[in-house]
């Protein structure tokens, strides 16, 4: 099913000097980014700032969500460099902010959790004042892995439960939306000033009640901090988009997870779980 575009969805492609900089260091120094994997519609505009989300752990994801770009294949060795070199870049971007995310890694006996340590652990080392983000898989629902993480104090543990659970046996196949919910609850119960981050996609056959239950859900688990974007089909091969949502009812949502209490809500067509990450931090810390 094809519905077309429209017109607040459409983005010019902003590259320059500082575009072509950050990509030259993240190659020089073999790092990933889920901006490029994941053909995200604000890469251009978050190379211009001099600004990248990290994707760590390979380019191959052991899951088969429908919607996600990320390749589904056999899982790339770890690279035991990365974290050092993700701190270089991090102090060579001079970013105050970074965010670290990851693929699946169900190959992995604690799905990664050492390495995003290890990386949170590098990026301290060189600089205690940068902010740390992360976004996490679910580790498979192990409170050891995810504690491995949370020791290390990043300032935000981001997992996001991508959409409505009536919708996961078609969207997030080897998902479970109670698994993701304890997630965030789990980081709480370990540390409880760390912030807790969590996203959905809206067009993928959601319903308003639905939408807001979830909302209910995620702040039932005291979660901080929630996204939504609109969902765009990468392929052919993945998920269609069943609707545009106008920009609207994206303002409507904003306003309903506002009266229910998270401490910010990023809701617009073009917002992705990454997208201004420094600005809603210091918003929130500036409260």
């Amino acid at each position: 099913m094809y519905v077309r575009k429209p017109e607040w969805l459409k983005v010019k492609l902003v590259r320059n000097h500082n575009s072509v900089e950050v990509e030259k260091l993240l190659k020089d120094l073999e790092l990933n980014t889920v901006c490029e994997e994941a053909l995200c519609p604000n890469r251009g505009e978050c190379f211009h700032k001099g600004t990248a989300t990290f994707m760590i752990l390979g380019r191959n994801c052991t899951r088969n969500c429908t919607f996600c770009n990320v390749t589904k294949s056999k899982p790339e060795p770890v690279n035991e460099k990365e974290p050092k070199n993700l701190a270089k870049a991090v102090e060579r971007l001079g970013l105050k902010h970074v965010v670290v995310t990851s693929v699946t890694r169900d190959d992995l006996e604690d799905g990664g959790a050492g390495h995003f340590a290890k990386v949170i652990k590098e990026v301290k080392n060189l600089n205690r004042k940068v902010t740390i983000e992360v976004l996490i898989p679910d580790f498979q629902g192990d409170e050891k892995a995810l504690k491995l993480v949370a020791d290390e104090k990043p300032d935000i543990i981001n997992h996001n439960v991508e959409t409505v659970p009536d919708l996961y046996p078609g969207v997030r196949p080897r998902a479970i939306y109670k698994r993701s919910l304890e997630v965030l609850e789990n980081v709480k119960k370990m540390d409880s000033s760390i912030l807790t981050k969590s996203g959905i996609m809206l067009g993928l056959g959601e319903t308003k009640e639905q939408v807001v239950s979830l909302m209910k859900d995620l702040r039932k688990v005291d979660c901080d901090i929630f996204t939504m974007g609109q969902y765009l089909q990468p392929s052919k091969k993945h998920h269609d988009v069943v609707e545009y949502v106008h920009p609207d009812v994206f303002d409507e949502y904003k306003k309903i997870g506002e009266s229910l209490g998270f401490k910010y809500v990023a809701s617009a067509p073009l917002v992705r779980s990454s997208y201004n990450a420094v600005e809603v931090f210091e918003k929130i810390k500036g409260k």
